[in-house]
């Protein structure tokens, strides 16, 4: 199915059924004075990125593809809980040259290709695999069983809407090497997929949550939680036990910006979920080029507390690992 309907607008809210081609150049974008913009406009204005990661008990990564047509960028990082250790590379590329990001949320890919450095996302069916080489970093992971995402679109600000599909609490296995270390996969470690496109708030703050693993009764747990970001109308805020998705109310994050070190908490509305984060690392950016910025914090921490299933199982969070963001974009 395609996103953007016969009438030039997109479908909206929580969707069942699987978006096929996110069809942005038939969006009828007009300015905020209403006027119909061109398809040159339309190119121009539309965002777009895919977050991979995997986590569990050891260490955890992330790694992100991110198109922002004036200039795109790619990082990959590993948290080393053992150790306290932060490896973590970055890469520009202005007029984001070597960037190709197709508009298939569930078969397509996402590739970051600049000097020595290559990175492939192909979504497959219920799978996607993720391969990096740059120099003596490399990764080959893939996370399977993706066959619950949670699907939203909202509208953002007065012109615009962003699309999103997320998955947490998949299986992955593959293995990463940094230098002479090797950090390989287990079958206590579980990932997630977040792919996001649209035509974004010009200015956009917000807060988000996501860990993925398995209870101490066994249960495999992944969640997504946001704030500040597509809540109009309906929230991207989701639970996933065993594989099955649970949708959840807004989400209220507590923290203090200005003391990194201290404890979060984080809530939904819905009473499904309570939890606090310890964190334990962060990797940071801070971009500023003229039209664009981006003040980012994402955190590697350790989640307690719990949440709540659909029939009323009460699922304890002890001890595990997960992340906490703290992001302004202007694009």
């Amino acid at each position: 199915m395609d996103l953007i309907q016969p009438s030039g607008q997109p479908l909206t809210g929580v969707l069942d059924t699987p978006i096929d081609h996110v069809n942005y150049c038939d969006f009828d974008l007009r300015s905020v004075m209403d006027r119909p913009r061109s398809r040159v406009a339309r190119y121009w204005r539309f965002n777009q990125f895919q977050f991979i990661s995997a986590m569990g008990p050891d260490w955890l990564m992330g790694l992100a593809v991110v198109d922002l047509r004036l200039v795109s960028n790619a990082f990959f990082y590993i948290f080393d809980f053992r150790t306290g250790e932060m490896r973590e590379q970055s890469w520009l590329s202005p007029l984001a040259l070597g960037t190709d990001c197709d508009q298939y949320p569930e078969h397509g890919h996402g590739r970051f290709h600049r000097g020595r450095t290559r990175i492939d996302i192909q979504g497959d069916g219920h799978q996607r695999h993720v391969e990096l080489s740059a120099g003596d970093v490399s990764l080959n992971l893939t996370l399977s069983g993706d066959s619950a995402p949670l699907r939203v679109c909202s509208r953002a600000g007065y012109d615009g809407w962003v699309f999103t599909r997320k998955s947490a609490g998949l299986a992955v296995s593959g293995e990463a090497r940094w230098g002479d270390r090797v950090y390989a996969m287990d079958e206590r470690m579980r990932g997630t997929i977040d792919w996001s496109a649209g035509f974004m708030r010009r200015e956009t703050a917000w807060n988000w949550a996501c860990l993925a693993g398995t209870a101490d009764d066994g249960t495999v747990v992944g969640l997504n939680l946001a704030a500040g970001v597509n809540e109009t109308g309906v929230t991207e805020n989701a639970l996933w036990l065993d594989g099955t998705l649970i949708k959840l109310d807004l989400a209220r994050f507590e923290f203090d910006r200005y003391a990194p070190d201290s404890a979060w908490r984080v809530t939904t509305s819905d009473g499904r979920v309570d939890l606090t984060f310890e964190p334990a690392g962060v990797r940071r950016e801070k971009l500023n080029v003229g039209l664009l910025a981006s003040n980012f914090r994402q955190y590697s921490g350790t989640f307690n507390g719990h949440v709540v299933g659909n029939d009323g199982q009460r699922v304890a969070v002890s001890g595990m690992r997960g992340l906490m963001e703290d992001h302004f974009a202007r694009w």
